[in-house]
């Protein structure tokens, strides 16, 4: 038996859903009428049938999913007009769960309540659904400035692109030098680097560039910063952390992406923290998003089909140059 979708259920990909003109009632009885002995495409899941301004979602299964097309098996009336939302959204992208859920969530549907189903028609004119959308939060713990930070961008950009993701809701949990510095007053500081924001004068240096050692400074940075002071200068500073890893963000349970410059490559996940290196590219990152969503590493693209090139193409007599 066709069972009903978990949350956050899209079709992936969306070529699974048919989009249909119906004039039946949309109800169980008439859409089984419409549906009995119908021929379906193979790899069609799912229907949104459209009467008027009604919408109705059915899950579907084709009796034979080898042929291209094939008698109608099974179906089930998921959600009926009164709780299927119809949105027309040029700019979603219909198979992005994320897209779908925030197009989902800020519609008058969403305020009005009792919504199951939203389909949502969107660039290029292509429909995709998505069933009770719940986003999981994430919380991107990271240092500020710079402004946005650079791994709130990177994961922003990875779920825009990775289909496979739940829909996402990213939130900033920020690390703010200038905080740290003005919640501890020191006559020099000493910072790990320019990207801090701090600017350079009589009360900060910078530590990569090696500056002259004032014994007075508080170093706000992290282990690394302090390993590096040791090298430098054989000694250990007063030293406010700042490691993104080391801060307790959120309540028990809160799925966190940080990073750390103690991890120089790969990932790190314990529990519902997923750490990346601090100068970590997108794959990095794309995988510490798809752990804590509870998803596999990407895999590369495995069905590859070699095309051997054929004769040349004749393209007749050369043409006369013009004179």
């Amino acid at each position: 038996m066709l069972a009903d979708p978990e949350p956050n259920t899209i079709t992936r990909p969306y070529r699974g859903l048919s989009v249909q003109e119906a004039d039946v009632p949309l109800t169980a009885a008439g859409i089984g009428r419409l549906l009995r002995g119908r021929e379906i495409y193979r790899r069609t899941a799912f229907l949104v049938l459209r009467n008027g301004g009604q919408s109705a979602l059915v899950a579907v299964r084709p009796q034979d999913p080898g042929p291209l097309f094939s008698p109608v098996a099974e179906m089930r009336l998921l959600s009926g007009p009164e709780s299927t939302a119809w949105i027309e959204e040029p700019d979603a992208d219909v198979g992005n769960a994320t897209s779908l859920a925030a197009v989902a969530l800020t519609s008058a549907a969403a305020a009005r309540g009792g919504v199951l189903a939203y389909v949502v028609q969107g660039r290029f004119e292509h429909v995709n659904f998505i069933w009770r959308p719940e986003p999981l939060a994430v919380l991107v713990t990271e240092v500020i400035p710079p402004y946005p930070p650079k791994l709130l961008a990177m994961a922003e950009q990875v779920v825009r692109y990775d289909e496979d993701l739940p829909p996402v809701d990213l939130t900033l949990d920020a690390v703010d030098v200038h905080d740290l510095v003005a919640a501890h007053p020191a006559p020099h500081y000493l910072l790990p680097c320019r990207g801090s924001g701090m600017p350079a004068g009589q009360e900060v240096s910078f530590l990569d560039t090696h500056p002259p050692y004032h014994p007075d400074w508080l170093l706000v940075g992290c282990e690394r910063s302090r390993q590096f002071h040791q090298h430098f200068y054989g000694t250990q500073p007063e030293r406010v952390d700042l490691c993104p890893k080391a801060r307790t963000a959120g309540p028990p349970g809160v799925r966190v992406l940080t990073k750390c410059c103690l991890l120089e490559r790969g990932i790190e996940v314990r529990g519902h923290t997923a750490v990346v290196p601090w100068g970590a590219n997108l794959d990095e990152v794309r995988a510490a998003l798809r752990a804590l969503c509870g998803l596999p590493a990407a895999t590369p693209v495995s069905d590859v089909t070699p095309v051997t090139a054929g004769p040349p193409v004749s393209r007749g007599p050369a043409a006369s140059p013009v004179r």
